[in-house]
C-alpha cells in the first residue's frame, strides 16, 4: 500500500520525535556544570540586573595563555545602541598583540554555549575599528579576518558546541601587522537534549542525521508575535527579539496572547529549556481567517550567508483552537513544502502545548541570500482555515572546513569548494555523467534506427531521424535551441539570434574578469564584454545548472527573440556550450535605474529627468501588455531591471521570469517577484494578471518620488514597506515629508499631484480596481507636460502640440490604447 505526501511528512514528524511515548520529568529550571563567566578587562566582577555574576581579568588570570595582554576602559560615554542590560560588560575590554588562548576545563562533557562580546571602545592608543583577528576553538573556526567596523554598535555571537575533551580552548590569533579585542565571554553547559541528531532535511524531503557532530551560529532567534525576551526570562539566559522587522506580510497576519501561566509542558522532552513559555504564550495567525477564506501565507524572512546549510527550528502552541483537531495548516521554507496538513493535537493531545519541529535547510536552496519561513492553509475540506507560528531559530551549521566563518580549518587549511578533494569529486562526478549519457544517446540511436522510415537509404541525407540527438542540453524533441549553426558565431539561430561560441565570451570578458562584473542577479553574474569589432555588450553568465536558471535561460531567450523595441534591452545572441548558459545583451553605460535614485555617489536625476525615464520604462510594458503578438506579464518589475543607456533612454530587461498571459485573463502559476514589489493580490491567490505588473510598477514610482528602498528593515515598524507606507502618508496628508529633498523644492505641484494619484492607483488592493499601463502611461506624459509647462511659463503653451513623438511612431494622448479603465 502506497504512502501520499501527506502520510509521508506526518511519519517524519514521528521519526524525528521519538521521545513523544517517554515520560522525563519537565523541569524549567537549568544548573550548568560549566560556567565560566568574564568580563574581560575588568579589575573587579560585574554583575548584572539578571543576576549573572562576570569574574574579573584577576579573579581568571589562570585561564590565559598570552605573552603580552592589555586591558583598555572607555574614556567616554557608550553609545546609546548598547543595550543598558549589557551596558557593565561593554566598558572594558582585553587587547590581544600576539596570539593568546584561554583554557577551560570541562567537568561535563556535551554542548557548550560560547557567546562572545565585542565593542570597539574609544581609545587613544588602540583604533580598535581596525582590529582583524580570528578566533577558534579545539576543532572549530568561530571567525576568520574579523573586524569590528562600526564603532556605534556592539556585536554579539552566539555559538553552541559540542566539547568531548576535558579542556576547551578559545584561541585569539591576530592578524599581522594587528591585534585582536573581547569584552566579554561565556563558556556554559547546554542541556544535552537541546538539539537531538536528527531533523527533516528539505529538498529532497527525507530525514538528517548528523546534527551532535556540528557546531552552530545562533543568527536569529525570534518571539513571533510578543515582546523582546531578555535572559533573565530565560532559563538558558537567552535572547529573543520580535518579529517586526521580519514579518513581510503584516497586513495579513493579526497577533493573539494569552497568559504564561496557561501554556502546558508536555511529558514528551517538550520542556522550558527548549523555549520559554513567553514564547508559546503569543502567536501569530491569519487576519480574517473566520470571515473569508485566505489564500495566502504568512511570511517572515530573514537574511543568510549563502554558503551554508541552516537548522531552522519552529515553535507551534495551539492557544488560538476551542477543541483539538481543529487546525491544520502547511508549513513551507524557501518554497519547500516540510509539513503538510500539520495537526498539532495530534502531535500534543492538548491544547495550549508547546511543540517544536526541526528542518535543515540546505545551501543549494539558500538561492537569494535569505530564508523564507511560511506557514499557510491547507486545502483540506475540516476544521479552520487558518495557519499559526510562535517562535523561529535559525542557526547556522559549521561546513566541511568545520568553519562557521569561510573555508579556512583551525590548521589554516583552505578547505572550500575550489580544493583538490572538491574537484575530484567534480570530476568523478563529471564522468559518470558523461558515461550515463552516452549510454543514454546510444540507447536512442538504435530505437530510432529501428524506427527508421522504410527507405531512408534513398533519400540524400539522413539527418531527419538524427537530429535531435545533436541539439543541445536546453533542447526539446521538438526542437532545437541552435540548429545546425553552432559552430560559426556569425550565423543567425532558428530564433533569429546570433550565437557566440564560449571561447569568444570568455576573450570578451578576459575569462570572466570578476573586475569587469556590473551586475549580480538571480541567475548570474553581468560581465562588461568587449567583441572582436570593438562593440561593447552586456554579458549574463549562468551561476549553475539548476532547473530555475536553466528555465529562466529559456525564458528570457524565447521572450527577447520575439520582441523588439525602443524600450526593451536588446538581446543580441546567446551561448550554450559545454553546459554554459550565457545570454549577450546589448550594453547599458548609466546602468541600474536604482543606482541614480539611492545607494551609490551619482549625481542627482532631476525631476523632468526621472519622469522621462518613468515614461520610458511604461512604454515598454505597454508594448509588452499589449503590442507584442501575445500579450506578456513581465513579472519583475522594479528600478533594478530598468537599464539606462548613455543618453538615459530607460529599457526594461530580465525577462527570466515572464510569462503570456492573455489580456483581461489570468493564470494560476507559482509566485514569483521580487519582495517589495510582488502584488499581494497575487500573493494570495496565485493567479497571475498583467496588473501585477501594474502593482509593481506603482511601488517603483513611489521609489522614484522618495528614493529610497521599498523594503527598509532599519526604519520603524510601519515605515518597513515603501508601499505600504507612502499609501498610508498620502491619505494622512504628509507625503511631501516622504519626498526626496533633492527634488522637492524644485518640482511642480501640479505635476507632483498627478504622479502621486496615478501611483497610488496602481497599488490599488484588487487587480480590478488598477489602471491599464496605457492609463498609467497617459498620466505620466501628462506629469511631464505639466512640469515643462511650468519650467518655460513665458513660452504660452501650444495646445495642438499635445504629441509625444519617438523613434518608433508619434501618438496623440487620446490614441493609446487600453484606456477604458481610466
Amino acid at each position: 500500500m502506497g504512502l501520499d505526501n501527506k502520510g509521508i511528512r506526518l511519519i517524519f514528524i514521528f521519526v524525528l520525535h521519538p521521545f513523544l511515548f517517554t515520560l522525563p520529568k519537565c523541569n524549567s529550571s537549568f544548573t550548568p556544570l560549566v560556567n565560566y563567566l568574564l568580563d574581560c578587562g575588568s579589575s573587579h566582577p560585574t554583575q548584572l540586573t539578571d543576576g549573572r555574576t562576570f569574574k574579573s581579568d584577576r579573579e581568571t588570570t589562570s585561564l590565559l595563555a598570552t605573552a603580552e595582554d592589555v586591558q583598555i576602559s572607555l574614556d567616554s560615554n557608550l553609545s546609546s545602541s548598547v543595550p543598558s542590560s549589557l551596558l557593565p560588560l561593554y566598558q572594558t575590554a582585553r587587547l590581544f598583540q600576539e596570539e593568546s588562548t584561554y583554557s577551560f576545563y570541562i567537568s561535563k562533557t556535551g554542548r557548550l554555549w560560547v557567546r562572545l562580546y565585542f565593542f570597539p571602545l574609544s581609545n587613544p592608543s588602540y583604533n580598535l575599528t581596525a582590529a582583524v583577528f580570528s578566533v577558534q576553538t579545539n576543532h572549530h573556526v568561530l571567525l576568520h579576518e574579523f573586524s569590528v567596523r562600526n564603532s556605534d554598535s556592539p556585536v554579539f555571537k552566539e555559538y553552541l558546541v559540542n566539547v568531548s575533551d576535558s579542556r576547551f580552548s578559545l584561541k585569539f590569533k591576530p592578524m599581522k601587522n594587528s591585534f585582536a579585542f573581547i569584552n566579554a565571554i561565556e563558556v556554559v553547559s547546554a542541556p544535552d537534549n537541546l538539539i537531538s541528531d536528527s531533523a527533516i532535511a528539505l529538498s529532497p524531503l527525507r530525514e538528517f542525521k548528523g546534527l551532535l557532530l556540528s557546531a552552530f551560529e545562533v543568527s536569529y532567534r525570534i518571539n513571533v508575535g510578543g515582546p523582546t525576551i531578555t535572559p533573565g526570562d530565560d532559563a538558558l539566559a537567552r535572547t529573543w527579539e520580535t518579529d517586526g522587522s521580519y514579518n513581510i506580510f503584516p497586513q495579513g497576519s493579526e497577533t493573539l496572547s494569552v497568559s504564561k501561566k496557561s501554556i502546558k509542558y508536555p511529558h514528551t522532552g517538550v520542556t522550558p529549556l527548549i523555549a520559554p513559555n513567553l514564547v508559546y504564550a503569543s502567536v501569530v495567525h491569519m487576519k480574517d481567517a473566520k470571515v473569508m477564506r485566505p489564500n495566502f501565507n504568512l511570511s517572515w524572512m530573514v537574511n543568510v550567508e549563502r554558503s551554508y546549510s541552516y537548522l531552522i527550528r519552529m515553535h507551534f502552541c495551539d492557544i488560538l483552537s476551542k477543541s483539538l483537531n481543529q487546525l491544520y495548516f502547511n508549513v513551507y521554507i524557501n518554497g519547500i513544502e516540510g509539513v503538510s496538513a500539520l495537526n498539532l493535537s495530534s502531535q500534543t493531545k492538548a491544547l495550549a502545548t508547546a511543540f517544536y519541529q526541526d528542518f535543515v535547510l540546505n545551501a543549494l536552496n539558500i538561492t537569494n541570500g535569505s530564508i523564507l519561513v511560511q506557514v499557510g492553509p491547507t486545502n483540506l475540506q475540516q476544521g479552520t482555515v487558518d495557519a499559526i507560528l510562535n517562535g523561529i531559530e535559525v542557526m547556522k551549521i559549521s561546513n566541511i572546513a568545520d568553519s562557521l566563518d569561510g573555508f579556512f580549518s583551525v590548521d589554516g587549511k583552505y578547505k572550500g569548494p575550489s580544493s583538490i578533494t572538491t574537484e575530484m569529486k567534480i570530476l568523478v562526478y563529471v564522468g559518470l555523467v558523461l558515461a550515463v549519457t552516452a549510454m543514454l544517446l546510444l540507447v536512442m540511436i538504435c530505437m530510432r534506427w529501428k524506427k527508421r522510415p522504410q527507405g531512408w537509404e534513398k533519400h540524400s541525407r539522413f539527418s531527419s531521424w538524427l537530429l535531435p540527438v545533436h541539439s543541445p542540453r536546453l533542447c526539446s524533441s521538438k526542437s532545437s535551441w541552435r540548429g545546425s549553426t553552432a559552430s560559426s558565431s556569425h550565423k543567425s539561430t532558428k530564433h533569429g539570434k546570433r550565437f557566440f561560441p564560449f571561447s569568444e565570451m570568455r576573450e570578451a570578458t578576459n575569462n570572466f574578469d570578476e573586475t569587469r562584473v556590473i551586475g549580480v542577479g538571480g541567475f548570474g553574474k553581468v560581465y562588461l564584454g568587449t567583441l572582436k569589432d570593438g562593440t561593447k555588450v552586456a554579458i549574463k553568465r549562468g551561476s549553475g545548472n539548476s532547473e530555475q536558471g536553466i528555465n529562466e535561460f529559456r525564458t528570457e531567450l524565447e521572450m527577447l527573440s520575439k520582441l523588439r523595441h525602443r524600450h526593451l534591452v536588446s538581446l543580441m545572441g546567446f551561448c550554450d556550450e559545454n553546459s554554459e548558459m550565457v545570454l549577450v545583451y546589448e550594453y547599458m553605460a548609466n546602468g541600474p535605474f536604482r543606482s541614480h535614485l539611492y545607494g551609490f555617489d551619482l549625481p542627482c536625476l532631476s525631476w523632468k529627468k526621472r519622469l522621462e525615464i518613468c515614461i520610458g520604462a511604461a512604454r515598454g510594458l505597454h508594448y509588452l501588455h499589449t503590442g507584442a503578438a501575445q500579450s506578456i506579464t513581465h513579472r519583475d518589475v522594479k528600478t533594478t531591471n530598468i537599464l539606462l543607456d548613455e543618453n538615459y533612454i530607460a529599457k526594461v530587461s530580465d525577462f527570466g521570469l515572464s510569462k503570456a498571459v492573455p489580456e483581461k485573463a489570468q493564470v494560476s502559476t507559482a509566485v514569483k517577484g521580487s519582495f517589495g514589489y510582488l502584488d499581494p493580490e497575487y500573493y494570495r491567490s496565485q493567479q497571475l494578471t498583467q496588473k501585477s505588473d501594474i502593482y509593481s510598477f506603482g511601488v517603483v514610482l513611489f521609489e522614484v518620488l522618495c528614493a529610497r528602498p521599498v523594503i527598509c528593515p532599519t526604519r520603524p515598524t510601519e515605515e518597513i514597506n515603501l508601499a505600504e507606507w507612502a499609501k498610508k502618508q498620502h491619505r494622512r496628508g504628509v507625503l511631501n515629508e516622504e519626498i526626496d529633498p533633492h527634488i522637492a523644492a524644485t518640482m511642480n505641484l501640479q505635476s507632483q499631484s498627478v504622479f502621486v494619484q496615478i501611483s497610488e492607483r496602481c497599488l490599488a488592493d484588487c487587480g480590478v480596481d488598477r489602471p491599464s499601463m496605457g492609463d498609467v502611461l497617459w498620466h505620466l506624459e501628462y506629469a511631464l507636460r505639466l512640469e515643462e509647462a511650468a519650467s518655460r511659463i513665458d513660452e504660452p503653451e501650444d495646445k495642438s502640440t499635445s504629441i509625444v513623438t519617438n523613434e518608433d511612431n508619434s501618438v496623440l494622448f487620446s490614441e493609446i490604447d487600453n484606456l477604458e479603465e481610466r
